[in-house]
């Protein structure tokens, strides 16, 4: 099998500005949904859709701009002068195929955990880091969706007053678990309404009027699989391989659509305006705050929608320089699906100069 860290020449660093013949892997499941309906809307240039899944899946068709699209069996030969392929079918099937399509030639932007840690593939946030996006070597590795969340509201703060520490709690929807989850949700909450006891057959426990900590396996120093992508990925994209970050990640009976509470050190007192001023310009931000009202971000102001919401950014009153804010963000759209489609957006453009962002 061909790994990731192998030179492959006839990728691509940038993607042709023409129509391209896109492959979505893992095109039936929820992100791959949500990709479908991105390419649509965002009007990217599509000459040909190849929807590719499981075996379960092939032969099956699925609807995109007035076509019927049969579902295919992923194979080698899928990727016969493919441009693009999205990858949103699992970690397994990334690692297997990824290497294949990008020896084929195509650019792989790939939302498994797979590759993101590997030294030579690019973690990216175009917002955060898009100089990294020219810099692999056939695939391109989307990262998790709180990590991605997180990075958009740290970054314009740390390139104004560098980042000491961070403290964050994740409160996680249905949808990063996947369809299955978010349908288990809605069943089980008209269980529990109905006067029954709710069984979980998707997730561990039921999330119907319940919540627990991530169900991500935990790992030898007690944080869970979920907590530790937090750390490493943020310190990958942000280019600060030394942050101080500790996670605490909770499912909630949200169906879709995750928040966070940050609290944020710096290295010198930072003026709350200043710092609400630097989020209200910043890309892929939304500023959403009334205090006089106690109104902040919830995850029904983000469901379906681009922006980050960020709001009750206040000083921390146990240090004078750590702020604390609030943020929610659509785990399928901009924690996975948007995201993707952002970086094939990008590398149809100019390569940035380094260190700058879009």
């Amino acid at each position: 099998m061909i790994s990731a860290s192998t030179a492959l020449s006839s990728a691509p660093l940038s993607l042709p500005r023409r129509p391209l013949r896109v492959a979505i892997l893992g095109a039936t499941g929820a992100v791959g949904q949500e990709l479908l309906q991105l390419l649509d809307e965002r009007r990217f240039p599509v000459a040909e859709l190849r929807p590719l899944a499981s075996p379960r899946s092939a032969g099956r068709t699925l609807r995109w701009q007035q076509q019927e699209l049969p579902i295919t069996a992923v194979s080698a030969e899928s990727f016969d002068g493919v441009d693009l392929v999205l990858a949103s079918a699992g970690g397994a099937a990334s690692r297997q195929w990824a290497p294949v399509a990008a020896a084929a030639g195509a650019v792989v932007i790939d939302n498994s955990s797979a590759f993101r840690l590997d030294p030579d593939v690019p973690l990216v946030v175009p917002e955060v880091n898009p100089q990294a996006a020219f810099q692999h070597r056939g695939i391109i590795a989307n990262p998790n969706c709180t990590t991605i969340l997180l990075t958009l509201a740290l970054a314009p703060l740390h390139g104004r007053r560098p980042i000491r520490r961070v403290v964050v709690s994740t409160y996680q929807s249905a949808s990063g678990a996947g369809a299955r989850a978010m349908e288990e949700l809605r069943q089980l909450s008209r269980t529990v309404l109905d006067g029954g006891e709710p069984l979980s057959q998707v997730l561990p426990h039921s999330l119907a009027f319940n919540l627990f900590l991530h169900n991500s396996p935990l790992q030898p120093n007690g944080y869970c699989e979920e907590e530790l992508k937090m750390v490493n990925e943020t310190r990958k994209i942000m280019g600060i391989p030394d942050l101080r970050l500790t996670a605490t990640c909770v499912r909630v009976p949200v169906l879709r659509a995750h928040s966070e509470a940050v609290n944020i050190e710096f290295n010198e007192p930072f003026p709350v305006e200043e710092a609400r001023e630097l989020l209200r310009h910043a890309a892929g931000v939304e500023l959403l705050e009334d205090f006089e009202t106690n109104r902040f971000p919830m995850p029904t102001d983000v469901t379906g929608r681009d922006p980050v919401a960020v709001g009750r950014i206040r000083q921390d009153i146990s240090d004078p320089h750590a702020l604390e804010l609030w943020l929610c963000g659509d785990q399928i759209r901009k924690g996975a699906a948007l995201n993707a489609v952002q970086i094939a957006e990008l590398l149809q453009s100019p390569a940035p100069t380094e260190g700058g962002a879009v």
